[in-house]
C-alpha cells in the first residue's frame, strides 16, 4: 500500500494481532484483552486463535515507520528500539480501541470531536501543559576564550525565531500525530 512512499528503502512488513500478540506486563488489563472481552452493542469479541480467518467485519490499518538514527555504533540498537517501541504503542491502542467499542461505536462525528477536546483538556490537566522555553544569557567572554577565529560569523543573541523556522500563516500545520494522548494513571 505504501509503494510510493517507500519504494527504494528496505522495509519489513510488520503484522499486529490484538489478540494474541504480547504485550508489556504493565499495561495489560484484562478489561482491553480481545481474548476475554465481548461487545455488548456489536456482539464482537472473545477474539481466539486465527479470528483473522473467521470474524467478519475485520479493519485493517496500514501504518509506515521509517526510523533513521544515523550515528555509528548506535544506529541498528536505537532504530530497533524506536520501531518496537512503536508497535507496541500501536498495538496497545489498537486493543484498547477494540476493547472499548461500546463506548464510541454509536457516537457521531461531532460527538468524536467533543470526547476527543475533554480528553485533551482532562490530559492537559492531569499533567500540565509545558510550553517551550529557551533561555539565552549573555556572557561577555574575554576575546582570548572564543574558540572561532574572528573573521568567523558570529551567532546573534535573539529570543525571536529566524523566518525560516516559522510556520508560513496561509497553511494550516500538518498533524502528523493525534492530539490526544492515553497515558497510565501513576496511581496505579
Amino acid at each position: 500500500i505504501f509503494d510510493k512512499e517507500a519504494k527504494d528503502l528496505e522495509r519489513e512488513v510488520c503484522f499486529i494481532d490484538i489478540a494474541s500478540d504480547e504485550i508489556p506486563d504493565r499495561y495489560y488489563k484484562e478489561s482491553e484483552d480481545p481474548k476475554y472481552f465481548k461487545s455488548q452493542k456489536t456482539g464482537r469479541g472473545q477474539l481466539k486463535e486465527g479470528w483473522r480467518e473467521t470474524h467478519q467485519p475485520i479493519m485493517c490499518s496500514y501504518k509506515l515507520v521509517t526510523v533513521k538514527f544515523e550515528v555509528w555504533g548506535l544506529q541498528t540498537r536505537v532504530e530497533q528500539f524506536v520501531h518496537k517501541v512503536v508497535r507496541d504503542i500501536l498495538l496497545i491502542g489498537h486493543r484498547q480501541a477494540f476493547a472499548w467499542v461500546d463506548e464510541w461505536y454509536d457516537m457521531t462525528m461531532d460527538e468524536v470531536r467533543e470526547f476527543e477536546r475533554a480528553t485533551q483538556e482532562a490530559t492537559n490537566k492531569k499533567i500540565g501543559i509545558f510550553p517551550p522555553a529557551i533561555s539565552i544569557s549573555n556572557i561577555s567572554m574575554p576575546s582570548s576564550t572564543r574558540s572561532a577565529p574572528s573573521s568567523a560569523p558570529s551567532t546573534p543573541l535573539s529570543t525571536d525565531a529566524p523566518e525560516f523556522l516559522t510556520v508560513p500563516k496561509d497553511r494550516p500545520r500538518k498533524k502528523s500525530a493525534p492530539e490526544t494522548l492515553t497515558l497510565p494513571d501513576p496511581a496505579k
